[in-house]
Formats: C-alpha cells, sequence, structure tokens
C-alpha cells in the first residue's frame, strides 16, 4: 500500500447533493414474494430503506453541478480564484470530452483553471482527496473544488434485485485551499488490479460498444435476476471477502502511519456499501460503535463514488470533530483510507435537487447530434 503525508492543505467546506425522486424498500415488497417477513429480514441484514434516484435525463454530471454551485454560494467563494478542478465520477455524459470540462463550462470557471477526471467508484473520494492535497503540497495549485459524483442506479435494470436496491444517487463538492499551517493529512492506497471484472458494466466502451447486435442479449440469474450486457455486474461474494480482508488492515495502517490511535479519531467514515459490510469492517477493525454508522446507507443506498462525502454530510454536520478516518474500497479493485482534519469545516449538509421542469428525449438528443453531423 502506498502511504504518504501531505502538508498545507485545508478542507474548507463540503457539501452533498442528491435528486428528488425516492424509492423506499417498502414499495418494492413485490420483489421480496410479497413476504413481509423475507422484506424485513433483508432490512434489518442489508440495511435497505430509502434510496434517491435519478430520473429522466437527469445525470450524474447534472448533480455535480448542483452540488458545486451550491457550495460556491453557500461559501460565497470566488470562482476566478479556484485554480483546479477535479472531478471524480464512474457515470459520464459522453466517453469524450471530459466531463471535467463539461462541469468547467456550466460553473463558468475561470480559463485559467485546470480541470480533469478521475474514473474511480468507491475508493474515488479518497482518491480525489489524496490528489488534491498532492496538488497543493506540490505548490501546482492553491485553491481546488474537488467534486465527486455517480449516478449509480442507472447501471441495472430495476428487476435486478442483487443489485439495484443497493444504490442511490449523489454528487459532492469540497474546497480545499492551501494554508500556511501544517494540517498534515495521511493516506494509504491499494489496488489489485487482477480483480478487475469482479464489479464491472461490460458493454459500452470501446472494447464492447453497444450496438443492435448486443442490445438486447440478457441473462437471469437463478435468484430471478435479470442482466442485460450493458448493466453492472457485481460477484457479490468476492467482493465482500476482498473487503473484509483489505478494508481492515487499510484501516490499521493509515492509523499507524498517522501515529493515531482509535481514541483520537473523532469519526470513521466508512464506505456505505450496505449494512452488513459496513458493520463487519468496524467489528474486525476493533471501531467503537458510537464512532461509526450504517445509517447513511439506510437513508441514501451506497453512493458508490460520493459514498464516504455523503457520510460526511450526513452524520457530522451538527457534529464537532476534529480528526476523521476515511475508509472506502470496490471497483477496481482499489481502496483508499485517509486520516484528515475537519475541524471548523463549513459542513452543507445533505440537500435535494429538484427535477428540471423540462428534460429531453432520447431521440430528441439522437437528433440534436445527428444535426450537428450533418452540420460539422
Amino acid at each position: 500500500m502506498s502511504n504518504v503525508c501531505l502538508k498545507n492543505s485545508c478542507i474548507k467546506g463540503i457539501t452533498t447533493i442528491v435528486p428528488e425522486n425516492i424509492i423506499n424498500i417498502d414499495d418494492e415488497i413485490k420483489y421480496f414474494d410479497n413476504n413481509t417477513k423475507k422484506l424485513e429480514r433483508a432490512k434489518r441484514m442489508i440495511g435497505f430503506g430509502k434510496r434517491h434516484v435519478v430520473m429522466g435525463d437527469t445525470t450524474a454530471i447534472d448533480l455535480c453541478e448542483a452540488a458545486a454551485n451550491k457550495l460556491i454560494t453557500d461559501m460565497s467563494i470566488d470562482r476566478n480564484d479556484i485554480d483546479a478542478l477535479v472531478l471524480v465520477c464512474q457515470s459520464p455524459d459522453y466517453l469524450l470530452p471530459s466531463s471535467s470540462c463539461i462541469l468547467h463550462g456550466r460553473l463558468s470557471l475561470s480559463p485559467n483553471c485546470a480541470t480533469f477526471d478521475i474514473s474511480l467508484g468507491c475508493s474515488g473520494y479518497v482518491y480525489g482527496l489524496w490528489m488534491v492535497h498532492s496538488l497543493i503540497a506540490s505548490g501546482a495549485a492553491k485553491n481546488v473544488l474537488l467534486v465527486a459524483g455517480d449516478a449509480p442506479s442507472t447501471h441495472s435494470n430495476v428487476a435486478n434485485r442483487k443489485c439495484n436496491p443497493l444504490f442511490g444517487d449523489a454528487a459532492s463538492a469540497t474546497y480545499i485551499t492551501y494554508s500556511s499551517e501544517d494540517n498534515s493529512a495521511y493516506f494509504s492506497l491499494g489496488t489489485d488490479g487482477k480483480g478487475w471484472d469482479r464489479i464491472i458494466v461490460p458493454a459500452g466502451g470501446r472494447k464492447l460498444p453497444i450496438k443492435e447486435d448486443i442490445v438486447n442479449i440478457s441473462e437471469v440469474d437463478a435468484a430471478g435476476n435479470v442482466w442485460f450486457i450493458g448493466d453492472e455486474i457485481l460477484h457479490g461474494m468476492d467482493v465482500f471477502n476482498f473487503t473484509m480482508d483489505v478494508a481492515p488492515k487499510n484501516i490499521k495502517q493509515v492509523l499507524e502511519f498517522s501515529q493515531k490511535d482509535i481514541s483520537e479519531i473523532d469519526y470513521f467514515v466508512i464506505h456505505q456499501a450496505n449494512k452488513q459490510i459496513v458493520e463487519n469492517v468496524a467489528r474486525i477493525a476493533n471501531i467503537p460503535s458510537d464512532k461509526t454508522s450504517s445509517e447513511t446507507f439506510s437513508k441514501y443506498g451506497n453512493n458508490s463514488t460520493n459514498s464516504v462525502a455523503t457520510v460526511i454530510c450526513d452524520q457530522l454536520n451538527n457534529n464537532i470533530v476534529n480528526h476523521i478516518l476515511i475508509s472506502a474500497f470496490g471497483v477496481g479493485l482499489s481502496w483508499g483510507a485517509a486520516v484528515v482534519n475537519i475541524k471548523d469545516i463549513y459542513n452543507g449538509g445533505v440537500s435535494v435537487m429538484k427535477n428540471p421542469s423540462k428534460s429531453s428525449t432520447r431521440m430528441e438528443q439522437a437528433l440534436y447530434w445527428a444535426k450537428q453531423f450533418k452540420e460539422g
């Protein structure tokens, strides 16, 4: 694992946005054979509750824009002062250009602001923090807007009960600036690329573009879950075993590297994969129950890229805390943990983005781009 201590950065503020549409697991009892006991058992074990999901042509980038604009407004940030925009997202609007460039334009940031994407899922926010702290520590940037967002609900069919009920959509914006104070942040990161196919959306990229010859390919597994070629494949037991092996060790390593004891950490922000995983990671890592929680999963689902940011905004927006430990893990396979100081941070909590009054149909979008081909 890669360990690094980065100094002279200050996390000034954070806020999270979720879409307006809510799905309550109680309204999906038909997927549990209309059996109340089976539903309640799933709620106790996995932590199913509510989740916010995008609708129509609303995307993760729309959520990212809303989160960034809210933080900029709430903190009275001068857009011209932002000299770097880092976007962490696995649900891009287009294969190209990079989503960060689209977001840069929507936010009306300075042409002197550098932008780039980080394509990572559940571990992405920790990697984003590490990258931003690195930029500031090197002197490459002074005021950085870190935006993280994903729409994992769009990666599976509603009839796929192995994946679909787990995921909710969200985005966050975090403002990080140069500080003359030490303000050390500690990171421990790792990757196991041999497990790249354990969590994957097989079709849609350049390796296997979605075209007429494969668009209707689907399978039904033994449990009755429907899988399409462009949906997310999640090898649950492999991912569970990976998590139990890696996450507690990663937490221990970053604690040792930062020379901090569990008692010196005010809160442990653990990726909300599901209740069972959060509680097992906490148990193996000997984290006290009052210093972590899986409640955010039950309220918002697994937000993938934004999961740990949602926890910060949901669980800590009314709490006075200094040092937190963030632990995230998943697709890649990749993982990361960080010990950071969020004393005096502005926490905007979790807000809801209203559905746009007008959206474009798929056909309207296709005809628009067809016209662009003609004019080009």
